[in-house]
This record gives C-alpha cells, sequence and structure tokens, in this order.
C-alpha cells in the first residue's frame, strides 16, 4: 500500500571525489571511475527493486552517469538527464544539479561523494532527503553501504512505499554565523586552524588546530570527528554536540593522537573538552583561517568572532537499516510481480 504517489529520484555523483592531493600525504584510498559506475549503477538497480520509476541526473566532466545508465535495461524505469548549464568541474557543479532535482519533484537524492559532497547539497537543498554514500576522503557524513542496499531505501521512500519521517532524521549541522552578517554550514565539523590559508588540501597539521566544534564526535571515524570523539564520543542520534579548545604544542594541552586522515595518526594539544547542547552559542575568535567539512574558507582576522551553533536542521538522512528493517516487517519485496533487469543473466554488459 503506497503512503504517496510516486516521484523521481535524484542522482548526485561528484566526478572529483576521492582523487585529491591528500592522497600522496596520507594512504587514503582513491577511487576509480570504474567503482563510481558500478556504484551508480548498483543503487539504481536496488531502487527500481524498491519500486522507483523515474531518475533524474546531469552531465559530468567524465561521462560517469552516462555511462553507467546507458547500457541498464530496467522494466518499467525511466532515466532523465536535466540540463544544468557549463560544467565546471567546481562545487557549482553540484548545487546545481541539486537545485534542478529539487525543483524537478524528487522525492530524495543519492549523493555520492565525501563530507563536502553532502555538504554542498545540504546548503543548496537545506531539508532534502537523501542517502549519502561514502566516496571521498574523511568521511563521517556518507555511509559506507552497499550501494545496492541505499538505493533500495531511496526506492521505498520515492515510490512512496515508506513514509520519510518514518525513516529518516534532521541531521545535526554546525551553523556558522560571521560579524559581516555572512552564514555557512558544515554537517560535521567547524575547525579554526592557525598560519593556514584557503583553499589548502593537504591534511591538518594538528598542532595548529585552535578549535573544533563537532555535531558528531565518532571515535570511529578519521577526520576531525574523532578529535572529540576519542574524548566525549557523541553520535548522530544524540542531541548534543562537542566543543574542543586546543593550543599550539609546549603551552600546556594534553597531548591525543587522532586519526586526521586514512593512514595518518598526528598528535594535537587539548586545553578542554566538552559537550553543547543544540543551539547553545559557542564563540570563535581569530587570528586563523576556519574549515567547514575539511575545506578551508574563512580568514578571521585578530580578535574577529564568528558563532558557532550545533542544531538539527540539516537534511532529512535516509537510515538504510531502518527503511529496509521497516520494508521487511511489512512484507514490501513478497508476492511482486516478477521483476528483473536484462542484465542479471550475464549475456550482455548488464548494471555492473
Amino acid at each position: 500500500m503506497l503512503t504517496s504517489a510516486p516521484r523521481p529520484v535524484g542522482l548526485i555523483l561528484n566526478p572529483m571525489s576521492g582523487r585529491d592531493v591528500r592522497r600522496l600525504v596520507g594512504r587514503a584510498q582513491t577511487e576509480s571511475l570504474e567503482v563510481k559506475r558500478s556504484q551508480l549503477a548498483r543503487a539504481v538497480v536496488g531502487a527500481a527493486a524498491a519500486g522507483a520509476t523515474h531518475f533524474h541526473f546531469v552531465r559530468d566532466v567524465f561521462r560517469l552517469a552516462e555511462q553507467a545508465l546507458e547500457y541498464l535495461a530496467l522494466d518499467g524505469v525511466t532515466l532523465a538527464q536535466l540540463d544544468v548549464g557549463p560544467i565546471t568541474t567546481t562545487p557549482a557543479d553540484t548545487a546545481r544539479a541539486v537545485l534542478a532535482m529539487r525543483d524537478a519533484g524528487c522525492a530524495a537524492l543519492l549523493v555520492m561523494g565525501g563530507d563536502g559532497t553532502s555538504r554542498i547539497a545540504a546548503s543548496a537543498w537545506p531539508d532534502a532527503p537523501l542517502v549519502a554514500l561514502s566516496l571521498g576522503t574523511n568521511n563521517v557524513f556518507p555511509e559506507r553501504v552497499e550501494a545496492t542496499l541505499a538505493g533500495a531505501a531511496v526506492g521505498l521512500v520515492a515510490s512512496g512505499k515508506l513514509a520519510l519521517e518514518a525513516v529518516a532524521q534532521r541531521a545535526k549541522v554546525v551553523r556558522a554565523r560571521f560579524a559581516d552578517g555572512a552564514e555557512t554550514l558544515a554537517l560535521i565539523d567547524a575547525v579554526l586552524v592557525a598560519d593556514d590559508h584557503p583553499g589548502s588540501l593537504l591534511p591538518f597539521d594538528a598542532g595548529k588546530i585552535r578549535r573544533a566544534v563537532l555535531s558528531r564526535a565518532e571515535p570511529d571515524a578519521v577526520g576531525m570527528s574523532p578529535l572529540g570523539g576519542l574524548l566525549l564520543p557523541t553520535r548522530k542520534e544524540d542531541d548534543a554536540g562537542v566543543d574542543v579548545a586546543c593550543c599550539a604544542p609546549g603551552q600546556g594541552g594534553r597531548a591525543l593522537l587522532t586519526p586526521i586522515s586514512p593512514g595518518l595518526y598526528r598528535t594535537a594539544f587539548v586545553t578542554n573538552a566538552k559537550r553543547v547542547a543544540l543551539g547553545e552559542p559557542v564563540i570563535v575568535e581569530g587570528p586563523g583561517i576556519l574549515e567547514f567539512d575539511g575545506d578551508r574558507e574563512r580568514v578571521l582576522a585578530p580578535g574577529e568572532r564568528a558563532e558557532l551553533r550545533v542544531v538539527r536542521d540539516g537534511p532529512w538522512q535516509i537510515d538504510v537499516s531502518r527503511a529496509l528493517t521497516s520494508a521487511a516487517q511489512r512484507g514490501l519485496f513478497l508476492d511482486l510481480p516478477h521483476w528483473h533487469d536484462e542484465g542479471d543473466s550475464g549475456e550482455g554488459p548488464g548494471c555492473c
């Protein structure tokens, strides 16, 4: 029984994720173009099996989406390419794609990339319903789950078989407000770093971290999240964030060994760590540069301040396990008409 009318699924694939210079400094895995094509195809197969019938995608510089989808032969499924203008290979490509899919009435998004890709999607469409699949470097927000099952969870929502509110929760984010009125957000971490510069993609020198406000502080993650997670573990379902103050080496902080990137442990020097309630303001002061989910963006001059708050008003994050459990309990995959994709016989190019 449908809870609502079927609507399209939006496919967001960042062709540039998993390819930056951090792989030369740390030991992060490089995601090949073939891996990305395969994951996208598997996700669409999963979504279609769960009842999704319409998919929207956009062009990318490597034609990954087109190549992943061109040989799929799925019963009753339509694939539509949206025109979002010229490709720039910048974050603006992702933002335009997300806005186009919102305007096209997509019920949910499959977002394939890292924390930065998901951050762009959340900035463009603040209450987007989505499943984020990990393809980046330091990934906390995107899930490492089989793409077929992630697609199935999105398909159950897009087909109207499951209500979004029953299988999703608004994500926590860190919202930043500056003295000039400008605002931005981070999905996981907003970090003040000393002696750095905008646009750098190198891993942080942990000794230069001065303040970190985290929506999720997870000890089993890499990046900035374990900076708090190894002190005050705070998960996505917890209605709190973590505020960590640090200092330079030799200034009295406690040494904390933390994995700042895959295969790369470094020592930060912590002077204080505490949980902060949702909505509680944290004031950070320059000099330094503020990074958001790994992107160094805002320089704070000496004495310049910014206000950071952890709030639960981010995108609707579909819980893959909860969605599939609910589908099982309701028998949504039982007694369906015979369905298959033409690629499962092994005789053609198929889906993967």
